[in-house]
């Protein structure tokens, strides 16, 4: 009788013991489960904050490139204006010069007429 009691107590040691073994293999399961899934989360938060870094820098890079281009073409538009200005200026003083001999010989000419039908 002794001796049966002893198998049963060894029998529940054992059985304790493989509950505590599959209840340490379930925490181990969920710990590692529970650790991957807060890697991958990690993983995931990291990757936005690299992809959010990536996209101000190009939205910066972008920014400082449409500055760059808007202030070259308002500086090209200011020396076509310039120039534009100054051809005008030419084109004004010849037209005046053109104009003024146009005005001397239609002037000569209706002296001219006026003379003949004077006389």
């Amino acid at each position: 009788m002794e001796k049966e009691t002893h198998d049963k107590e060894a029998f529940r040691a054992l059985q304790s013991i493989k509950e505590a073994e599959e209840k340490a293999r379930d925490i181990i399961r969920e710990a590692k489960e529970k650790t991957s899934s807060e890697i991958v989360q990690k993983a995931h938060e990291e990757a936005d904050q690299i992809r959010e870094k990536f996209m101000k820098e190009a939205r910066e890079e972008a920014e400082k490139r449409k500055k760059e281009l808007i202030e070259k073409a308002k500086k090209e538009m200011d020396m076509i204006r310039k120039k534009s200005e100054e051809e005008e200026s030419l084109l004004r003083e010849k037209a005046e010069s053109v104009m003024s001999k146009a005005v001397e010989r239609v002037r000569d000419k209706l002296k001219e007429f006026l003379e003949k039908e004077a006389v």
